[in-house]
């Protein structure tokens, strides 16, 4: 007597896909990005700070290495973080940069941040958008001290005017032990 078959599952409805936002959208984020990664290598701290809503979010989850199978995944609110931000967090750092005191940074980390695979979608209110981006944060200081920083950012923009301000950031770093000697940058 042979097994009968078991039944094929049934088939989950698909999650609607984001909506993408317009081209004209699309290079105005872009330029937006562009902008903040020169304002950060060129370490204008105070407009960048600007580009931020007072109700920011700056996250960057601490890594876990997990197999698959591990319902815990990989990173999750609450179990550890580099950064865990608020627009008040944000403003201490960028003060601490700009004291003399800041010996860490004297002579200053020259960074070239590079922004790339930049994706729009529209987000859940009015003039909210998701962006997702890669980046790579190329870290220089003194002789021999040079980091590579890799690693993926899913940002909330909200539109301001013609420009956009940052509401939530998280940013995923490839590294899962970062062997940098300190991590005075931003993403």
């Amino acid at each position: 007597m042979s097994a009968l078959p078991l039944p094929l599952p049934l088939p989950q409805p698909a999650a609607p896909a984001p909506q993408a936002v317009d081209l004209a959208t699309a290079h105005r984020i872009q330029q937006f990005l562009y902008r903040e990664a020169r304002l950060l290598d060129s370490e204008a701290w105070s407009d960048w700070l600007a580009l931020m809503t007072e109700d920011i979010h700056y996250w960057m989850p601490a890594i876990e290495n997990r197999r698959r199978a591990d319902k815990l995944g990989a990173y999750a609110i609450g179990r550890g973080a580099y950064f865990d931000d608020n627009h008040f967090d944000l403003s201490r750092r960028v003060a601490r940069f700009k004291q003399p005191s800041a010996w860490a940074e004297d002579p200053p980390t020259r960074h070239v941040h590079v922004i790339s695979n930049i994706e729009a979608y529209a987000g859940a209110a009015d003039g909210e958008f998701i962006v997702h981006s890669v980046f790579v944060n190329y870290r220089s200081r003194g002789e021999a001290d040079n980091d590579l920083l890799l690693g993926r950012r899913e940002d909330v923009l909200r539109a301001d005017g013609e420009d956009f301000r940052i509401a939530r950031r998280k940013i995923v770093i490839t590294q899962s032990l970062l062997m940098s000697k300190n991590l005075n940058t931003f993403f």
